[in-house]
C-alpha cells in the first residue's frame, strides 16, 4: 500500500509553482505539517438559495485571503468539462485500505458495485469530489493505515487535468456512531454530552476528536446530531441527540460545531427539518413527521439555527415528510420547499447541503436510483451521499442538465460551495497528513484523559435505595457483572460486561463477568438466567446490565430472579435511560439504577468509577423517563439526577 511520505520540498514554493501550473493552488504532494485549524465561517446571507443569488463570503476568518480563494475556484470552474463539475457533487463510497492495492475481495466489490477496482480509479473515472470511510468498506484498519489511504486519494485527485483534492468524510459521531476506533480517542456520544450539560466539554470533546480526524486526513465530519429526541422509542435516533430539551440541545450542537471547526474539520448538524420523533428507521421506510409548524419552530428548528450561528460548514437532510413544511408526498431529501424554501431562504443558510445516504429506503420508495440525485440538486442540495449505483446516478445528473431540466449555473452554485468549503478547510493549501501529525495528536495520553474526565460528569444516578451506592471493597469485595452484550462500537475492548469487570477489578473489587446473550438475541434463556441466579449468590453485590428492555423482555425477567437473591443489584442502562421504567415494581426494583448512555469503554470505565465512589455521578437526565404502563405520567423529569 501507498506510505505517508514527506515532501520536502519548501511549502511555499511547491504551492507556488503548483498555482502559477496548474491555477488551482494545490500542492502536489504531502508535507510534514499538520492541518491547520481554522475559524468557523458565519452564514449571514438570508435567501441566497434563490436561483440568482451566488453564494455568500465567510467574512469571519482571520488569516484567510478569501479573494485568493475566489480567484482560485474561479479559474477551477472556468477549466472544469460538465462531467468534471457533476462528479465534484458526488461523495462516494469506496472498498478497500488502500487507494491503489486494496485486497482482492475489495477490488471484486468495487467492480461489481461502482465498475472501478480503486479509488484511485474512481476518482479517475467519476472526479468525484468526496469519498467517505466506513468499516464495513474496509477502510479503517489503524491510524497510520487511515492517513496513508487519505494520501493516497489526494495523489490520484491532484493528479487530474484539473487537480482538485477531494474532501474525506466520515461519520464520528462517538458513543453509538463512531467509524474511527481505538486507537483513536473515543469521546462520550451525544445524550452522554447532554447529561453532562456542559458545553466546554462538547466544544473540548468536538476539538480534540477534530483534530485526530484531521490528522487522519479527514476534513468532514458528520456530526453532530442536531435531532431533539422528543420520542422515547424513536428507532434510530435515540442516544445519538443530546436530549429532549431544544435549547439545551441547541447548546451542545453549537458548541461542537465550534469544536469541530477550529480543529480544521468541516462540521455536519443533522437530520433536517429534524428527526427526532419518528417511529420508523429512514434506513428500511419512510417516516413521517406530525409536527405542525409551530410544533417544528419550537421544537426542532432551534439546534438547526444554533447550528447555522455557530457558522456550520455543511447541514444533513432527513429522508422523511414533513407536512407542515411542504404537503407534497416527497422527503425532505427532495423538498424544494424545505431545503431552498425553509432552509435557505427562511434560516438565511447558504453553506453546504449534504444528502444522507442516498442508499436508504426512505429515499428510494417513489422514484428511480437515476433520477433522485436530479430531484435532490433541484430541491437545494450541493452533495450527493453515496449512491447505490454511482453510474445511474451520475448519467442520470448529466442527461438532466443536458436536456435542459438542471442550468449548468445551478451546477456551479452547488460546485462553488463545495470548492469554498475545501478552502475553507485548508485543502487547497495543504491536503495531506503525515506520520508525524498521526503519532503526535492520534490517540494520545492527554487526548484519553479528556475523554476519561469528561466521561465522569456524564454517568447519571437515576435511583439509590438506601444509599447502597458506592459500593466499597470492604463491604462488597466480590461481584458479578450480568446481562447483555451488546456488539463492541469500533475500537473498543469487547463486550460490555468483560470491560465493566476489568474497570472494576481494577478499583479493588473481585469481579467475575457473565454474559447472558447479545443484545439482538430475544433475551437471556432460562438456563442463562438460572446460571445468573447461581453466580449472584456466591456475591456480595451483583451489577446487572440491560440493553433497551421492551414489555414482557426476558432482560426485565434476569433483574427479578437477581432482585429475589437478596443479594444488593445495581443496574446499568447501557444504552437508552428509560430502561429504568420498565424496573419500577417491587419485585424488580433494583437497589440502585444508573444510566451510561452508551457502552464503548470510556464511558463503562466513568461508570465503574462512580459505582466504587471514586467520583461522585453528576449527569442529569437530558430526556424524560416516562411511567412505561402510562407514557402520560413522568417517572423521572429531565434533569433528574441524584449524587453522593
Amino acid at each position: 500500500m501507498e506510505g505517508v511520505r514527506v515532501h520536502t520540498t519548501p511549502r511555499r514554493a511547491l504551492l507556488t509553482a503548483t498555482l502559477a501550473a496548474a491555477a488551482a493552488g494545490a500542492c502536489s504532494g504531502p508535507t510534514n505539517s499538520s492541518p491547520a485549524p481554522a475559524a468557523p465561517a458565519r452564514r449571514t446571507t438570508a435567501g441566497s438559495g434563490s436561483p440568482s443569488a451566488a453564494p455568500s463570503r465567510p467574512t469571519t476568518e482571520p488569516g484567510r485571503d478569501h479573494e485568493r480563494d475566489r480567484r482560485r475556484i474561479d479559474q477551477l470552474i472556468g477549466r472544469m468539462t460538465l462531467d468534471q463539475k457533476i462528479g465534484q457533487l458526488f461523495v462516494m463510497r469506496v472498498y478497500g485500505h488502500s487507494a491503489t492495492h486494496p485486497d482482492p475481495a475489495d477490488v471484486a466489490a468495487n467492480r461489481k458495485e461502482i465498475g472501478v477496482d480503486n479509488a484511485a480509479e474512481l476518482i479517475a473515472k467519476y472526479h468525484v469530489g468526496g469519498v467517505m470511510y466506513i468499516g464495513w468498506a474496509h477502510n479503517i484498519r489503524d491510524p497510520h493505515q487511515v492517513a496513508a489511504l487519505s494520501n493516497g486519494i489526494q495523489k490520484a485527485a491532484l493528479a487530474a487535468s484539473v487537480p482538485v483534492p477531494v474532501l474525506l468524510s466520515t461519520d464520528q459521531e462517538y458513543g453509538t456512531v463512531a467509524r474511527v476506533g481505538a486507537p483513536a480517542t473515543l469521546f462520550p456520544g451525544a445524550m452522554a454530552l447532554g447529561a453532562g450539560g456542559s458545553t466546554a466539554d462538547a466544544r473540548t470533546a468536538a476539538r480534540t476528536a477534530g483534530a485526530e480526524l484531521a490528522a487522519l486526513g479527514i476534513r468532514q465530519d458528520y456530526a453532530p446530531i442536531a435531532d431533539v429526541n422528543v420520542d422515547p422509542a424513536n428507532p434510530v435516533i435515540g442516544v445519538r441527540s443530546f436530549g429532549a430539551d431544544p435549547k439545551a440541545v441547541a447548546r451542545m450542537v453549537a458548541a461542537q460545531v465550534e469544536g469541530y471547526q477550529s480543529a480544521g474539520v468541516a462540521a455536519t448538524a443533522k437530520h433536517f427539518p429534524g428527526h427526532g420523533d419518528t417511529s420508523v428507521d429512514s434506513h428500511v421506510g419512510l417516516p413521517r413527521i406530525t409536527h405542525s409548524r409551530k410544533e417544528w419552530e419550537r421544537l426542532d428548528a432551534p439546534p438547526f439555527r444554533a447550528a447555522i450561528e455557530a457558522g456550520i460548514d455543511s447541514i444533513m437532510t432527513a429522508h422523511l415528510l414533513f407536512p407542515a413544511l411542504d404537503p407534497a408526498d416527497d422527503p425532505a431529501t427532495l423538498s424544494r420547499p424545505i431545503l431552498t424554501g425553509v432552509l435557505r431562504e427562511e434560516l438565511g443558510y447558504d453553506g453546504v447541503v449534504v444528502t444522507d445516504s442516498l442508499g436508504m429506503e426512505g429515499v428510494r420508495k417513489k422514484y428511480g436510483d437515476d433520477r433522485v440525485p436530479v430531484l435532490a440538486l433541484k430541491a437545494g442540495v450541493d452533495q450527493l451521499l453515496n449512491p447505490p449505483s454511482l453510474s445511474l446516478a451520475f448519467e442520470g445528473v448529466r442527461k438532466a442538465v443536458r436536456a435542459g431540466e438542471i442550468s449548468e449555473d445551478r451546477i456551479d452554485r452547488s460546485l462553488r460551495r463545495v470548492l469554498e468549503l475545501k478552502a475553507r478547510r485548508g485543502l487547497f493549501d495543504d491536503p495531506y497528513t503525515s506520520d508525524r501529525a498521526v503519532n503526535r495528536t492520534v490517540g494520545t495520553r492527554e487526548h484519553r484523559a479528556t475523554a476519561d474526565r469528561i466521561a465522569e460528569r456524564t454517568t447519571t444516578l437515576v435511583t439509590n435505595r438506601g444509599g447502597l451506592l458506592p459500593l466499597s471493597p470492604r463491604r462488597h469485595r466480590d461481584l458479578l457483572v450480568v446481562g447483555v452484550d451488546a456488539a463492541a462500537p469500533s475500537g473498543t475492548g469487547g463486550p460490555p460486561t468483560s470491560v465493566l469487570a476489568r474497570a472494576l477489578s481494577g478499583l479493588g473489587f473481585r469481579t467475575e463477568a457473565l454474559t447472558t446473550g447479545t443484545s439482538g438475541s430475544p433475551g437471556p434463556s432460562p438456563q442463562r438466567i438460572e446460571a445468573a441466579v447461581a453466580a449472584a449468590r456466591k456475591r456480595d453485590a451483583v451489577i446487572v446490565t440491560t440493553y433497551d428492555i421492551a414489555s414482557g423482555s426476558a432482560q426485565r425477567t434476569l433483574v427479578a430472579r437477581l432482585v429475589a437473591t437478596g443479594v444488593p443489584v445495581v443496574h446499568l442502562a447501557l444504552r437508552n435511560p428509560y430502561d429504568i421504567a420498565r424496573l419500577t415494581g417491587r419485585d424488580t426494583a433494583p437497589g440502585a439504577s444508573l444510566a451510561a448512555y452508551c457502552w464503548t469503554d470510556v464511558e463503562l470505565r466513568a461508570a465503574a468509577r462512580v459505582i466504587a465512589g471514586r467520583t461522585a455521578p453528576r449527569g442529569k437526565l437530558p430526556v424524560a423517563v416516562r411511567h412505561a404502563d402510562d407514557p402520560s405520567r413522568v417517572l423521572y423529569p429531565i434533569g433528574h439526577g441524584l449524587s453522593y
